[in-house]
């Protein structure tokens, strides 16, 4: 019954959509910039995880520090935040007329309804994903491997390169590619804080909600078969990745 009920509607996108329409929403240059923009956003979103969220994850599955347990749920919140108040968050904080507004103004940096901005909300809401992963794969790694390559004479960075990360590498693909999916898929705080404009800010989830708001049904469709296909494929990859 509950495979039934993950089934129906899935099918129901495929039914309700013909090859015909399918192809010729793709070439739609609002659809294929909307493609455009979700596959530079969620890449550069994936990037600054990887780069922010790696020391962060090394940090918390190896050290005990005094509020480690604070930062560990801090790093978790954007998980069970709703994204709708994500985004009301951000666009408080670094919205024209949010917090940091006078310093960004000053180093003639605007945010909010830009492409920034979806890079900013995509990193908030699936960097969380990333870090969970890599985190659990640092914990896993046999720190006797570590102190033999020290015994060898590696120093910290090279045992780092050549033997943490090798070991961890399945979990942080997992939580990578998690992460990217995360991101491509999320609405809620980037209507809210970048809003919907057609090559700076539309992407993929948000071409669905206006084609459905303009009555354009066969388009909504399209759209969300690509983004249904993607996430069957980021599973798959996941699974290989965890083996």
């Amino acid at each position: 019954m509950f495979i039934a009920f993950i089934l129906a509607p899935v099918s129901a996108l495929f039914a309700g959509s013909t090859p015909g329409e399918f192809f010729a929403t793709l070439r739609q240059p609002d659809v294929q910039e909307a493609l455009r923009l979700s596959a530079l956003t969620t890449t550069i979103t994936l990037s600054c995880a990887i780069a922010f969220g790696t020391p962060v994850a090394y940090l918390l599955a190896r050290w005990s520090f005094p509020g480690r347990a604070l930062l560990d749920t801090l790093v978790d919140l954007p998980i069970v935040v709703p994204p709708a108040v994500a985004g009301v968050a951000l666009l408080i904080a670094f919205g024209r007329r949010g917090i940091f507004a006078p310093l960004l103004a000053a180093a003639g940096i605007r945010l909010s309804f830009t492409t920034a901005a979806v890079v900013l909300a995509q990193l908030f809401v699936a960097s969380p994903f990333y870090v969970r992963a890599a985190r659990a794969g640092f914990a896993g790694v046999d720190h006797r491997l570590e102190e033999a390559s020290a015994t060898l004479g590696a120093g910290r960075f090279e045992t780092f390169c050549r033997i943490t990360i090798p070991l961890a590498l399945p979990s942080i693909i997992g939580g990578g590619v998690l992460s990217w999916a995360r991101a491509l898929g999320e609405f809620g705080a980037t209507i809210m804080f970048a809003g919907n404009l057609v090559g700076v800010s539309q992407t993929m989830p948000l071409a669905v909600y206006l084609k459905l708001e303009s009555g354009d049904l066969p388009a909504a469709l399209a759209i969300s078969i690509v983004l249904v296909v993607t996430s069957l494929v980021v599973l798959l990859i996941v699974r290989f990745a965890e083996r």
